[in-house]
């Protein structure tokens, strides 16, 4: 049995209501690092990298406007939303300064923060986004985010007996059956996102959002090339359902480091897919030593 993890709910209030944002473990002084899910994800796919990280630093997660707890929120959606929101968070919890997590289109998110304040972020980790997305090139933005994302937003049409139907379903997906994803995590994931009264159970991400975020998902990878802040990019080598296209192929994020050197890294970690290099074991582990890293490096930069 995993050690549980201490969860603690805090509302910011953002534009049209409050963004559900919760604390990972107890507080113990250390730097925060704020972490920021992919498009169709939650705050619980965090939880495998707060346990792996331990007392080395703070986590604190958000469910993203449109999802989690926060899927009451009302729209406009997009990455200019969204980025004000993750600033009214830096504001509400008083840091100046923060370690910025970001997965999938959580990457994009906290990119383009960087970039555009670069005075409000210590240091980011991107995990398995930010940069372009291969096949991208020369096509209709929504007919290929429609390919792309065809699996995630069909299961937002989906209905579902009873939670351990649910559970199941997750259970069966591809990039979880096939990584090191623990059944106690798994299970907290598939609960968040779930809602509605039996036997018509169903997730709590709203489509709208989806579709307003990955409409500008493909433009918004040129944030990551304009970011003047140190910058970490964990690549997953398998992409979305376990398959051998990752989103974030290690060349493209090479030629991105080749730009920089000084401020960026990118780091493939092995054997792992788009899914389970945060909810996965090894993932997780490799993500919360990244940011452990962000924050040592921040502080000592710092003083």
């Amino acid at each position: 049995m995993l050690e549980p993890v201490a969860i603690t709910r805090r509302d910011v209030e953002v534009g049209g209501g409050a963004l559900a944002c919760f604390r990972f473990g107890e507080s113990t002084g250390q730097p925060v690092a704020i972490a920021v899910h992919g498009i169709t994800g939650s705050s619980r796919s965090w939880l495998p990298v707060a346990r792996a990280l331990g007392d080395r630093a703070e986590l604190v997660a958000l469910d993203i406007r449109g999802r989690g707890r926060s899927s009451v929120l009302p729209g406009p959606y997009g990455m200019e939303v969204h980025e004000r929101d993750l600033l009214a968070v830096l504001d509400a919890l008083g840091l100046e300064q923060a370690v910025l997590v970001g997965h999938s289109l959580g990457a994009y998110i906290v990119a383009r923060l960087g970039a555009s304040h670069p005075e409000r972020v210590k240091a980011l980790v991107l995990v398995d986004g930010g940069l372009p997305i291969p096949g991208t090139e020369n096509v209709d933005p929504v007919q290929f985010l429609d390919a792309f994302l065809g699996p995630a937003l069909a299961r937002l049409h989906m209905r579902f007996a009873d939670r351990g139907a649910y559970r199941d379903w997750w259970r069966a997906h591809p990039a979880l059956a096939a990584g090191d994803v623990a059944d106690e995590d798994l299970v907290a994931y598939a609960d968040h996102d779930l809602v509605g009264t039996a036997p018509e159970l169903h997730s709590c991400v709203v489509e709208l959002a989806v579709r307003a975020d990955a409409a500008e998902l493909l433009p918004a990878a040129d944030a990551a090339y304009r970011l003047a802040v140190p910058t970490r990019l964990l690549c997953a080598p398998r992409g979305l359902l376990d398959d051998p296209n990752p989103m974030q192929p290690l060349p493209i994020a090479n030629a991105w480091v080749a730009a920089d050197h000084d401020r960026r890294q990118a780091v493939l970690v092995s054997d792992v897919n788009h899914y389970t290099i945060s909810l996965g074991a090894r993932g997780a582990a490799a993500v919360a030593d990244a940011i452990a890293a962000a924050v040592q490096t921040a502080s000592t930069t710092r003083h």
